[in-house]
């Protein structure tokens, strides 16, 4: 029997290998967390056994103290626990959950002065997981009215060519044009491809941060014409120190930047935005007019689902791990969408209601692609399912369950086999 549970906690391992990032592959010290099923799946209330090996230059590490917490994801722990590993292996009793949603068992190792970390989480049900937020009566009419107002505003679209980025096969550019505010714009990074022709687009919106851009090259050499945009209203070709500069001083807090109020919460001129980028590209000559998709990861993820709910011109969307979902969670005792709140005022709750990608998701009506892992510490699975499980339209979903918050190549060919397809590239 323990030989087969060796063999069964070898072979799971191999596989969080082949996922884990560069950076802690490089480690002398690993931790390897799982659970005694493969899928890390479970029905309510069945009972879960988390897997530990800890190694060191990829032999077991003996005699070393473990530390081990278990609960409910981004909840207070209900298992608190230390012991030694004597042999470098370890299996925890984890209980269960009543209700669908995320068991997660978070391991730390100290050795030689160093903290070592690493985690398993375990998912009843996802398929159950319901959201806590509401939608407002009003929600289709609001966001209506605001991109209607939004289009009275001349687009004014600047296109300056990049000769150093240009390829043989692309035609580069910044581009801008107005959103929201008279003088309030959007930039960002478009490529064409320069052969004669008319192509599908694909808008790509960002994740959370302040950064520059360089675009997408691979899929505009496909056959596409990419958009890459910012949200921020400020050039993405800046130097490096301009974006720390922003990111650290005056866009410091820009995800709960007047959120008491849904008119003047920040993400409104972020959502119209990504609409109004629609508008630029319908603009331009070499665009076929009739296939357009939208793509993007976390906060991006978020802005694909609105986008591709407020723009019917959208054909389909590619979603790696959305944030902004099921924003409501915290104060419901479970986890929430990033940006993580608790116990919202009164005022920032209901302003939430009309951003939470869990409405927008309700609104889909055309074909996606979804990827997400279990371990994401970020945007938690529980928040990802509640918009997930909100979606009638068509959609497929690929789980990476070892993942956190970031991608693998696994996620990024299967999306852009997606979008080729679905774009008939």
């Amino acid at each position: 029997m323990q030989k087969s549970i060796r063999k069964f906690l070898f072979l799971t391992l191999i596989g969080v290998c082949i996922t884990i990032s560069q950076s802690f592959a490089e480690s002398p010290v690993k931790i390897f967390v799982t659970t005694n099923h493969t899928d890390w799946v479970y029905k309510v209330n069945e009972k879960v056994k988390f897997k530990v090996v800890v190694t060191q230059n990829d032999k077991f590490l003996k005699n070393v103290k473990v530390v081990y917490e278990i609960g409910q994801e981004k909840m207070t722990p209900q298992i608190k626990e230390n012991t030694i590993l004597k042999d470098g292996q370890l299996e925890i009793e984890g209980g269960s959950m009543n209700i669908p949603g995320f068991l997660r068992c978070t391991v730390k190792v100290e050795f030689n002065n160093k903290t070592y970390s690493g985690l398993a989480t375990a998912a009843f049900d996802p398929e159950k997981i319901a959201p806590t937020t509401t939608t407002p009566t009003d929600f289709r009419q609001f966001w209506e009215n605001a991109i209607t107002e939004n289009k009275k505003i001349p687009l004014d679209p600047i296109m300056t060519l990049l000769p150093a980025k240009c390829t043989e096969k692309l035609n580069v550019y910044q581009i801008n044009f107005q959103n929201y505010k008279y003088g309030m714009r959007v930039y960002g990074i478009l490529c064409v491809p320069k052969a004669p022709g008319k192509y599908p687009a694909i808008l790509e919106v960002p994740g959370a941060g302040v950064r520059p851009y360089k675009g997408d090259f691979y899929l505009a050499e496909k056959g596409a014409i990419t958009l890459q945009i910012g949200i921020h209203g400020i050039p993405v070709t800046l130097d490096s120190i301009v974006y720390a500069n922003l990111k650290y001083g005056a866009l410091d807090g820009y995800p709960v930047s007047n959120m008491d109020n849904r008119d003047s919460y920040y993400y409104k001129h972020v959502y119209l935005g990504c609409v109004r980028a629609i508008d630029f590209i319908a603009t331009l000559p070499e665009y076929d007019g009739q296939n357009l998709a939208v793509s993007g990861g976390s906060q991006g993820g978020a802005l694909t689902i609105a986008t591709s709910a407020l723009d019917n011109r959208v054909k389909c969307l590619s979603c790696f791990h959305p944030a902004l979902c099921d924003l409501t969670g915290y104060s419901n005792g479970r986890a929430g969408g990033w940006p993580s709140w608790n116990n919202f005022p009164t005022a920032k709750t209901e302003t939430s209601k009309y951003y939470d990608t869990v409405n927008f998701a309700k609104l889909l009506k055309i074909d996606g692609f979804y990827t997400f892992g279990f371990n994401d510490e970020t945007c938690p699975p529980t928040s990802m399912y509640s918009a997930y499980n909100s979606i009638t339209a068509p959609k497929s979903l690929l789980i990476v369950k070892e993942l956190g918050h970031y991608g693998v190549q696994e996620q990024w060919a299967q999306s852009n086999e997606f979008l080729l397809k679905h774009l008939n590239i």
